[in-house]
């Protein structure tokens, strides 16, 4: 038994990963099986997104430097740091990929990778890879939440919650604070910490990433200045950031998304009804790595990102989830609640509108 399903076993959760679970091997359709040769690899490919994720990074960041240095308008490095930013959450994909251990053949490869783009994004290699899949394991099911998700209270909890609590949750779910302070509070104070539950390892992951962000601080201030780093790498991240929560948001969170206690809790189900196909322009689908895709992930953890579109084309299993674009996508950040009854998800408002059910 792994380390995580130990874990998963002591927090009182049925133990469940999508591609090692016995009851999803004895209920999967005929298609999954076909899905499993776009696990594999490809040096070539992942040795290309490095290079081309990359190389235009640090020249973002060295036309950043030349214009804090010589004095040119700031809105310059602002408009240079928003595509930066952008790239920066494809790094993200990256170490995404290398915590599934799907970006390269090699284990060792994906931790150093790892930890190198957890450096960049702020984000602890062991600690978040310990989150994320307990992520997997429980996502959909409303008797496991609270671990790699966005708090979604059901309408029932809301309205018996003390006023304290609503209050807290309205803030909390305001689209103003979840995509404005919220995404630079969770990626540069909150990831300082490890997530409970989390062994030596993911806390070692969490030493090692804090320390490492400080030699960066120091060799920074030491080379380009204190002060020019910080106009560079703070928008950087916080645009990153608040991108990269917004996709995640919208993986889990929309109008007919897949909610069920556990007793009632299917596996497929939750990856292709409770994961969106989030369809993206094609330079946007760059920039986020395929992980629009993320129902198809939901299914398949160990596809690397630049599988999933060939995977999308060739299943029409997948092809058959209905997308969901950036337009009908806005309407989400106002869906709040988890309403059981009518399985959807709510906004406050509907709790006082006429045909409520409450």
């Amino acid at each position: 038994m792994s380390r995580l399903q130990r874990a998963l076993g002591a927090r009182g959760y049925a133990v469940f990963v999508h591609e090692n679970s016995a009851n999803f091997e004895i209920t999967k359709p005929a298609w999954y099986v076909i899905t499993a040769k776009y696990r594999q690899s490809n040096l070539r490919k992942s040795l290309w997104q490095l290079l081309d994720t990359f190389v235009p990074y640090c020249g973002l960041w060295a036309a950043m430097i030349y214009a804090v240095q010589h004095g040119l308008p700031y809105w310059i490095t602002l408009a240079l740091a928003v595509v930066a930013g952008a790239i920066l959450v494809r790094i993200f994909i990256l170490f995404h990929d290398c915590c599934h251990g799907s970006f390269f053949a090699s284990r060792r490869a994906n931790v150093i990778l790892g930890y190198v783009t957890g450096i960049l994004t702020f984000t602890p290699f062991e600690d978040w890879r310990y989150a994320h899949s307990l992520h997997h394991a429980t996502a959909g099911d409303l008797d496991r939440r609270g671990v790699g998700d966005i708090w979604t209270m059901t309408t029932d909890e809301y309205l018996a919650a003390p006023v304290l609590k609503r209050l807290w949750y309205r803030v909390y779910r305001n689209p103003f604070v979840l995509f404005g302070p919220g995404p630079g509070i969770l990626f540069l104070f909150i990831q300082r910490f490890p997530t409970n539950g989390g062994g030596k390892r993911e806390r070692n992951s969490v030493a090692f990433t804090n320390l490492a962000l400080l030699v960066v601080v120091g060799v920074a201030s030491w080379t380009i200045g204190f002060r020019t780093y910080l106009l560079i790498q703070l928008p950087v991240i916080l645009i990153a950031s608040s991108l990269g929560l917004w996709l995640f948001y919208i993986q889990h969170q929309f109008e007919d998304v897949y909610w069920r206690r556990h007793e009632s809790w299917e596996p497929l189900k939750v990856a292709l009804e409770g994961s969106s196909y989030f369809k993206l322009p094609k330079i946007l689908q760059w920039f986020s790595g395929n992980i629009g895709l993320h129902h198809i992930h939901h299914v398949r953890p160990s596809i690397p990102n630049y599988n999933l579109q060939r995977c999308y084309d060739e299943i029409p299993a997948f092809q058959a989830v209905k997308a969901i674009t950036i337009w009908t996508s806005v309407r989400s950040i106002w869906l709040s609640l988890c309403d059981e009854k009518k399985k959807r998800l709510v906004s406050f408002r509907s709790l006082t509108a006429p045909d409520a059910s409450h």
